[in-house]
């Protein structure tokens, strides 16, 4: 409880701690039934001939990406431009849902060359220009843990299509010095990287404490206190420790547990791949989800510093809901369509390098 203001003070304006019990309960499920049609229609659709009109796809990502960047265009939150919309709930992030598209360019890309990535030009210089050209725009939103995101997924990406080490390495390291000087020549960057090396900071230090508040059992579904304005993005980027809180140890081991299987079997599942084009796509998916996780998680748990990512099917926000329905069709649609023979013939004019 605040304590009493002090003699003459002006009151403080009211602030209401508890959120209307409804309001997120009624945005999710809008989001899960939403996310569900585009996981149905992703997982029904021809991926080959989707792949026809991947510069369509790829031009428009790009043109959200740009256009979300642009004042009074995207809406500007926290100092950043990451949505375009209606703000008040409407409002899509693009950085998100253009995640399917730029692992839809890079499988088809890979797919072409994938008996030149041994080459500089081909499986080295082309393929970073990709990533950092989107990197580079989410930077000015800017989301640089998103942008690293997009990173991460592309060079793990490569490395699946056989790229020489020599230029892994160097498609690692390019990104991690272009990040440390952002962080070095931005004094509130340094400022916060030095203070998560020196003290616990205060969103690690409520989920802590809502972990150790949960204890094994857990305090009950909707006890907990966490929620209660004391823990920063409870409902999205923090929904780990509240489950951790509410529901405790042993079902925050069972979602971890259920994550672990998902891409376990998604692993396996790629040795099935009919194409290079669909094994990208597919691992691409993986990348995208297992990645994702990792770092909510991670940050949760103070490992690495906190970073605004979502947790997967977990946390609230109508866009990753979204995507995750996409990337969860796709990864079905593999499912259904890869024990199938393939069909002799075609007229498709896309064609992938075999010599």
């Amino acid at each position: 409880l605040a304590p009493p203001p002090a003699v003459g003070a002006k009151p403080a304006q009211h602030v209401q701690l508890v959120p209307v019990p409804f309001q997120y309960i009624r945005k999710q499920v809008i989001g899960v039934l939403l996310a569900a049609v585009f996981c149905l229609v992703a997982s029904r659709v021809n991926l080959d001939y989707l792949r026809r009109y991947v510069w369509v796809i790829v031009g428009g990502c790009v043109l959200l990406l740009v256009l979300v960047a642009i004042p009074g265009v995207g809406n500007r939150v926290n100092g950043s431009r990451r949505w375009l919309g209606p703000p008040g709930g409407g409002a899509v992030q693009v950085s998100e849902l253009a995640k399917l598209g730029f692992v839809f360019f890079m499988a088809h890309y890979l797919a072409l060359n994938q008996t030149r990535v041994g080459e500089f030009k081909r499986g080295f210089l082309i393929p970073l220009g990709i990533v950092g050209a989107f990197a580079l725009l989410l930077a000015a939103e800017p989301d640089f843990g998103m942008a690293a995101l997009y990173v991460a997924v592309g060079v793990a990406m490569l490395a699946l299509a056989g790229a020489k080490k020599r230029y892994l390495v160097s498609a690692i390291l390019v990104p991690v010095l272009a990040l440390a000087a952002l962080v070095a020549t931005n004094e509130n960057r340094r400022a916060r990287l030095k203070k998560f090396w020196e003290e616990t900071p205060y969103q690690i230090e409520q989920a802590q404490i809502a972990f150790a508040a949960g204890g094994v059992d857990g305090v009950g579904l909707g006890q907990g206190r966490q929620q209660l304005s004391y823990l920063p993005e409870a409902h999205t980027d923090m929904i780990f420790a509240v489950v951790g809180e509410e529901l405790g140890l042993a079902f925050t081991l069972g979602v971890v547990g259920v994550y672990v299987v998902m891409l376990i079997a998604g692993y396996a599942h790629l040795r099935r791949a009919p194409n290079m084009f669909q094994f990208q796509l597919m691992a691409g998916c993986l990348l995208c989800i297992a990645i994702q996780t990792l770092v909510n998680l991670l940050s949760v748990t103070g490992v690495i510093p906190p970073k605004g990512m979502s947790l997967p099917f977990i946390s609230a926000g109508l866009s990753n809901l979204l995507l995750m329905g996409l990337l969860l069709g796709v990864i079905l649609n593999t499912q259904r369509t890869w024990g199938r023979a393939a069909l002799p013939g075609g007229t498709g004019r896309l064609r992938e390098v075999t010599a």
